[in-house]
């Protein structure tokens, strides 16, 4: 792993942090693709229950590094572009609650990487948005065109998307763009308090939880209702479950081990 990617583990929260500060947490293709291996390697750990995925420096991600804009031939794109969104599938596809922790700007690919993530705490003063049609591109670039519309409504999703601008935490709190918005010196607490809450949480049901989230959004409701009754019936069957309600039962915090 490069120094580029940081990945550290520590009680059952692993931390990937961009480290890339004097480029203010751009991405590269190489940097795209250690983001993706170390997603790769927290979803794969069993001693990691939560991931917090984070930035070093003034910014959280300031999207592609403007070096990878150079000209190239027209069917050299696409490769590019989709390769842009592996770390966004790599998210959504792991089951496990990821956290945002978005101590400062998150724009244009920065955007899309906290959209894939479950969970997007903002530090009071940061800005977010898809700033793409302003340089002329489309404004559905790396995931907003799809998570944008079903986080926030096709209104709100219309007006950041063609006019590319910024919202403030305050806004980005009361449009839904982010769950929780602390003070700068409350931030490290309220994101670390979060992820021990998870961490400490029953991986089997969070599981689930994930992939139906995920799911509902391409289904009708029958269909979720047969995923969610497969669903239910698994965690039913664990040996978590039964931990749950004993431990309820004995005024207790329950032991999860994931079986």
């Amino acid at each position: 792993m490069s120094d580029e990617i940081l990945l550290e583990v520590h009680d059952r929260v692993g931390t990937v942090t961009l480290n890339r500060p004097d480029r203010l947490n751009t991405l590269t293709l190489p940097t795209i693709g250690q983001l993706v291996e170390a997603l790769g390697e927290m979803a794969a750990r069993e001693d990691v229950g939560v991931v917090v995925l984070a930035g070093n420096g003034r910014r959280f991600c300031a999207g592609a590094d403007q070096a990878e804009m150079v000209e190239r031939e027209p069917q050299a794109w696409e490769p590019i572009v989709r390769r842009y969104l592996d770390p966004v599938r790599a998210i959504v596809a792991m089951d496990k609650p990821v956290i945002a922790a978005l101590h400062g700007d998150a724009v244009g690919g920065g955007l899309g990487l906290a959209l894939a993530c479950d969970f997007r705490i903002a530090a009071d003063g940061i800005r977010m948005g898809a700033p793409f049609t302003p340089i002329g591109l489309a404004g559905c670039d790396m995931s907003a065109g799809w998570f944008l519309p079903r986080l926030l409504g096709l209104g709100v999703a219309t007006d950041l998307m063609f006019t590319g601008r910024l919202v403030g935490a305050a806004e980005a709190l009361e449009i839904g763009l982010v769950h929780r918005v602390v003070q700068p010196e409350q931030f490290g607490d309220e994101v670390s308090g979060l992820a021990r809450q998870l961490a400490a949480g029953p991986p089997i049901a969070h599981r689930w939880t994930k992939r139906a989230i995920h799911r509902s959004l391409g289904v009708d409701m029958n269909a979720e209702f047969e995923f969610e009754i497969f669903a239910q019936v698994q965690c039913i069957q664990s040996e978590d479950h039964r931990e749950g309600v004993k431990a309820f039962k004995e005024k207790r915090a329950p032991d999860f081990r994931g079986r």
